[in-house]
């Protein structure tokens, strides 16, 4: 609720009290290989997220998770992580993380759990997490692309994802322009 200032309109107190809020920092980590067929849906949903060019929404993509990504984590207030995954229910799963009680990492690779707890050990920030594992049907082997059902499977994660973010950060389709869209590899 606004309140109007002394000698200032009411329209004016609101104006500004909507300057000051700001919509949620999002992150969206693709990785994943994409010479090994379905194993690059990650970096392939990533590349195309960052199309959009979302405001305020920072797309990265990687071949693995490793710690310097809890870094890039703590900076923001909602962090989605993508990958590929042969045990999902298809076309994709889409859970929260909570961050990992284990200690135990590798300096070269690292789960969504375990960046999202050294991002508030390390940083002292809490994002809220998600994974989007997307059903992979052929892994293992080198050849670039992805197979018919995985691309029908990214299609449909890009869809729920995109709305998400939308929805997370309270933006339609009319899309404001308060902080820029980045993507980093």
């Amino acid at each position: 609720m606004s309140v109007a200032t002394a000698g200032a309109p009411a329209s004016e107190a609101v104006a500004a009290g909507r300057a000051r809020v700001r919509c949620p920092r999002v992150l969206v980590v693709g990785y994943g290989n994409p010479a090994r067929g379905d194993d690059g849906l990650g970096p392939a949903l990533a590349e195309r997220l960052g199309a959009l060019a979302l405001p305020g929404v920072t797309v990265e993509i990687d071949y693995q998770l490793s710690i310097e990504h809890a870094a890039l984590a703590a900076e923001h207030d909602v962090v989605v992580f993508v990958d590929a995954t042969s045990r999902a229910e298809a076309p994709f799963t889409f859970a929260p993380v909570a961050a990992s009680a284990e200690a135990p990492f590798s300096t070269h690779a690292a789960t969504p759990a375990q960046v999202v707890r050294l991002a508030a050990t390390c940083f002292g920030a809490t994002p809220r997490a998600w994974v989007l594992a997307i059903r992979a049907h052929r892994l293992g082997d080198f050849h670039e692309g992805l197979t018919r059902e995985a691309g029908a499977g990214l299609e449909a994660a890009l869809a729920h994802v995109t709305g998400f973010i939308r929805t997370v950060r309270g933006v339609s389709d009319d899309v404001r322009r308060e902080a820029p869209h980045t993507l980093r590899r």
